[in-house]
């Protein structure tokens, strides 16, 4: 196996040669990249049942066919995106002119996790790429069948020295890697807790990092809300891919006249999605590993389960589950969750909702059912939070058009069509000044000058 940190200097001598600035090289390397994918749709497909239990079609919205749909937005906007942009002159420089030229970063390391683990890697990639950067990848330990697959995409698609596949355990590769070479970015997408380490050992060479993290995201139910719209869109968000999603409502706050209602129609979207054994369902997933599986059982016995609750340890299996009573302070409301669990809690006034939110406060998302353009100003101008959605759960990450991250320690910096460009990209200020015009007013002597200079300088 080639020594990784050689690999390293080997990107870094391609990215100074200067081809990736190219426009006809990024298009041309992402054109390669899309029809690499299309040729390894099936064995993705396979490979994420095998680490999933995803069906084809959940893999192709969520994972194949987001990142394809990526690669197309970004080619019909990268010519634009990559102009210099102008930008007003002051009157101080005037007759300059001024604009911001976007550049690449260089090398930049790009580390996914294993809840979306083709999704999470390969969109902060197509960014990359558009940017002109050189990238190392870093795909999750935990989904080998899909790490092996990606890495037969990469290969068909990349020169190693201008995308570098890296595998091996992420807290033993990650550190070694950062501690023999400086980056020029991170782009980190997981836990907060190994968020923060990767923060760390970037600070040590300050080199600056994104940080797609994640948190209790809640979500509220207002009396006025449609409940069983709000239900099936909850259902479906919660409950794909077994809840192992960081924008998935963590939690729900139901206004008590409309709570038992919105538990009745969320049962009858869970029957309906899921059918009476989940277990068997096409449609429902499995829990990644027996650690994570140990983590979700051990949540069961701090609420009163109203819905589902079973499991199955060996197989991964954990059945959509409603849970009532679950009080704050106990590790369930204190921890994400990150699975098909979900507690369902009552208020009456917003104060009183807002304070169970603002225990854990700057989620990665938040969503409010409402029919009330008051109400839903209050609840947007109230709470902090990365993004979300009004009477929809976790669809505004599939708009290119918003920026998609979190704030807090739910996540540093933003990305998803042009704001993933402008991750990887430095934007150069520049001013450009006509040599015809000197006044003589710019140079010394400058006594006498200084009501001048507070005109034009003001």
């Amino acid at each position: 196996m080639q020594d990784p940190i050689a690999s390293l200097k080997a990107l870094d001598i391609f990215f100074k040669k200067g081809s990736t600035q190219d426009y006809a090289f990024r298009k041309s390397r992402l054109l390669a990249l899309k029809a690499a994918i299309r040729a390894n749709e099936q064995a993705l497909h396979e490979a994420l049942y095998a680490d999933l239990k995803k069906s084809p079609e959940e893999s192709w919205v969520t994972e194949t066919g987001f990142v394809q749909a990526t690669i197309s937005h970004a080619l019909r906007h990268l010519k634009q995106w990559m102009k210099p942009r102008r930008v007003a002159t002051n009157l101080l420089n005037l007759p300059g002119r001024s604009f911001i030229q976007p550049e690449p970063l260089g090398v930049v390391l790009i580390i996914a996790p294993w809840n979306y683990p083709f999704q999470l890697l390969f969109s902060p990639l197509v960014g990359a790429i558009a940017a002109g950067n050189c990238v190392v990848l870093k795909p999750s330990e935990f989904a080998p069948a899909t790490a092996a697959v990606m890495k037969k995409v990469i290969g068909q698609a990349f020169a190693s020295d201008h995308v570098l596949y890296l595998e091996g355990d992420g807290a033993v590769l990650i550190p070694r890697l950062t501690d023999s070479f400086r980056f020029d970015h991170i782009f980190y997408t997981g836990s907060t807790a190994v968020g923060k380490l990767i923060y760390e050992m970037a600070a040590k060479k300050l080199v600056p990092v994104t940080l797609e993290l994640g948190g209790k995201s809640p979500c509220v139910i207002e009396s006025d809300a449609n409940i069983r719209i709000a239900a099936r869109r909850i259902a479906l968000a919660k409950f794909s891919n077994a809840g192992q999603m960081c924008v998935a409502p963590d939690y729900i706050l139901a206004h008590r006249r409309v709570k038992e209602d919105f538990i009745a129609e969320l049962k009858k979207a869970i029957l309906a999605f899921y059918s009476g054994k989940p277990s068997e369902s096409y449609n429902y997933g499995k829990i990644i590993n027996e650690k994570q599986m140990k983590r979700l059982v051990s949540y069961l016995s701090q609420g009163r389960i109203v819905h589902g609750g079973s499991f199955d340890i060996g197989a991964g299996y954990m059945e959509p589950t409603i849970l009532e009573d679950v009080k704050p302070g106990l590790s369930i409301m204190e921890e994400e969750i990150f699975g098909p669990l979900l507690p369902v809690i009552g208020f009456d006034e917003f104060d009183e909702a807002r304070s169970l939110i603002d225990r854990h406060p700057d989620p990665l998302a938040f969503y409010v059912f409402t029919g009330s353009r008051e109400k839903e100003r209050k609840w947007l101008e109230g709470v902090r939070f990365g993004g979300g959605c009004v009477n929809n759960v976790s669809w505004h990450l599939t708009n290119f058009n918003l920026p998609f991250g979190g704030r807090g320690n739910s996540g540093t910096g933003a990305y998803h069509g042009r704001f993933s460009f402008d991750v990887f990209s430095h934007k150069k200020g520049i001013m450009k000044t006509p040599v015809w015009f000197d006044p003589s007013i710019r140079y010394p002597p400058f006594k006498g000058k200084l009501e001048l200079f507070k005109r034009l300088i003001r």
